[in-house]
């Protein structure tokens, strides 16, 4: 197994179900619905993301190689580009920060690095001896 893909897992899983929490309890008081609708999205991709990291972590024990090693990278970038971005333009929202307005280009760029991930999960998969 690739213990730092599992370590990333964790970790990421227990910050959503905490920033989940937040959002369904007392981001409602601070920003509009559409906002934490947002917030929401950030956290759904984050929670898919934790089980696809979990897999790559438990398959690299079968299927060692670039792919798998990627797979996770790319899945640990996106969550950090992806729902992180989307994380912050809720917290700017949130305080009324106008600037930085630019940084909602992270999110599909983090997009990107799912989509990479998925396709290194598939190759790496793709290797295993049936």
């Amino acid at each position: 197994m690739h213990k730092s893909f599992l370590v990333w897992a964790a970790a990421l899983g227990a910050l959503a179900v905490v920033l989940g929490a937040f959002g369904a309890h007392k981001l409602k008081e601070l920003v509009p619905p559409e906002t934490v609708s947002t917030f929401q999205t950030g956290v759904t991709y984050q929670f898919y993301h934790v089980f696809a990291l979990l897999a790559t972590g438990i398959l690299f024990a079968y299927v060692p190689g670039n792919q798998l090693m990627w797979a996770g990278r790319c899945f640990i970038i996106g969550v950090f580009l992806f729902s992180g971005s989307l994380y912050l333009l809720t917290m700017m929202k949130a305080t009324g920060n106008v600037g930085l307005k630019g940084i909602g280009i992270l999110t599909p760029i983090g997009g990107v690095f799912f989509i990479v991930g998925w396709i290194c999960l598939l190759t790496g998969i793709l290797k295993l001896k049936a």
